[in-house]
């Protein structure tokens, strides 16, 4: 019953609140990494342990919801502490990064590597000369859908759908 309720009230709050315009997203996006226009992105300089970092990044897509995204992401040497806010997974597409992430557990991430990094986390990241990512971000839901979703993934017997 409170599911139902539950269900019913976030109905409801989707049916009266005014409609956002979402954006226009193609079906397909596509770009070559080495063709897009990286711009400065600077770390926060009470996040930098050592060195002088330059960060740069490209946006590449974004969902219509807002709520995912993808983009190209380099970075010079130095040492330096990152707030993950989303969700990320990223794709090491050059250079090498070491990574401690905020349970200890330590990490080279290299070319070809992948990595998850849970949102609301902190890791350091320590790059000797170069790194050159992909990162695919996702806002993570707020718990009581977060909850919902387990339940209904759950109720259909635990397998995943999409892929």
């Amino acid at each position: 019953m409170p599911v139902k309720l539950l269900f019913a009230a976030m109905a409801g709050v989707a049916i009266m609140r005014p409609r956002l315009k979402m954006q226009d997203v193609p079906a397909l996006v596509t770009a070559n990494a080495d063709h897009l226009n990286l711009k400065p992105a600077p770390i926060n300089p009470d996040w930098i342990v050592e060195g002088d970092p330059q960060a740069r990044m490209a946006n590449h897509s974004q969902s219509e919801d807002e709520a995912s995204s993808t983009a190209l992401w380099d970075c010079t040497a130095g040492t330096f502490r990152w707030y993950f806010g989303w969700d990320e997974t990223v794709v090491i597409q050059e250079g090498e990064v070491h990574v401690t992430a905020q349970d200890g557990s330590e990490r080279v991430l290299k070319a070809g590597d992948i990595a998850y990094f849970k949102g609301g986390t902190w890791a350091t990241w320590r790059i000797e000369t170069y790194v050159r990512k992909i990162a695919f971000l996702r806002k993570p839901f707020p718990e009581p859908i977060a909850t919902l979703y387990r339940l209904r993934n759950a109720l259909r017997g635990g397998g995943r759908s999409g892929l």
